[in-house]
């Protein structure tokens, strides 16, 4: 596994220097390479993101400046689905909001060293599960395809399609793509698997995915597929 590239964004010295003393200490534990930058707003994380877009794990304050750290983690998964996002709050509050942006974990202040050990092991098994791929076999090329980056697959008579960032079509049957996948995606019904980690909404009849764009839930489903979304955070 490379390295893995953390970023710290919170307007109080104190606890970034406190924190990346801590993720630093769990990193040679684990005997993890890692490399770390700090921020101290969400508007110097973005200015700085616009040409660096390939952090593994994001540390971020809620309770910031101008910018909180949700606005920040919202406008971060509009592109990025992948990173491990950890919010760092003293309050209670925003817990429901990190459902929106699939956030892994809050930990809330003061941070308890066991704790955060606890969220970064859970995080780097994430990003290394982020690093699975399919090779697609398509009439004219081949395609590598990252598990993370589907969103969802569903099926037509012989064929399935995988919906990603591009959609790609191949015969095969969903229960031989369903062998193929990993704990983070969940089978509802006969005609389709969704990655749990990009639903944003689910309601008794649909799953959305963002706002603007949904997939019918068959009947009888909401609540084992509600168990599979909290069984997964």
């Amino acid at each position: 596994m490379s390295d893995i590239k953390f970023a710290i964004c919170d307007d109080s010295k104190t606890d970034t220097d406190y924190l990346a003393s801590m993720v630093s200490k769990w990193a040679k534990e684990q005997n993890c390479s890692m490399t770390m930058q700090t921020f101290s707003s969400a508007e110097s994380f973005l200015f700085h993101y616009a040409d660096e877009k390939d952090y593994d794990c994001l540390l971020l304050d809620i309770e910031m400046g101008v910018m909180d750290g949700v606005t920040l983690a919202k406008k971060i998964r509009k592109e990025n689905e992948s990173v491990q996002i950890i919010f760092i709050t003293g309050y209670s509050d925003y817990i429901a909001e990190g459902y929106e942006v699939s956030a892994l974990h809050y930990l809330m202040k003061p941070i308890h060293i066991e704790k955060l050990y606890d969220v970064l092991d859970r995080a780097r098994e994430k990003i290394r599960s982020n690093e699975k791929t399919l090779i697609l076999n398509l009439a004219d090329e081949i395609v590598r395809l990252p598990l993370y980056e589907i969103r969802f697959i569903d099926v037509q008579k012989n064929y399935i399609t995988y919906h990603g960032k591009q959609d790609y079509t191949i015969k095969k049957s969903l229960k031989e793509a369903e062998q193929e996948l990993d704990e983070r995606f969940f089978r509802v019904g006969r005609s389709c698997i969704v990655n749990l980690t990009y639903i944003r909404r689910v309601t008794k009849s649909e799953i959305y995915l963002n706002e603007d764009y949904s997939i019918p839930l068959p009947r009888g489903m909401y609540d084992s597929l509600n168990r599979a979304i909290i069984t997964r955070t």
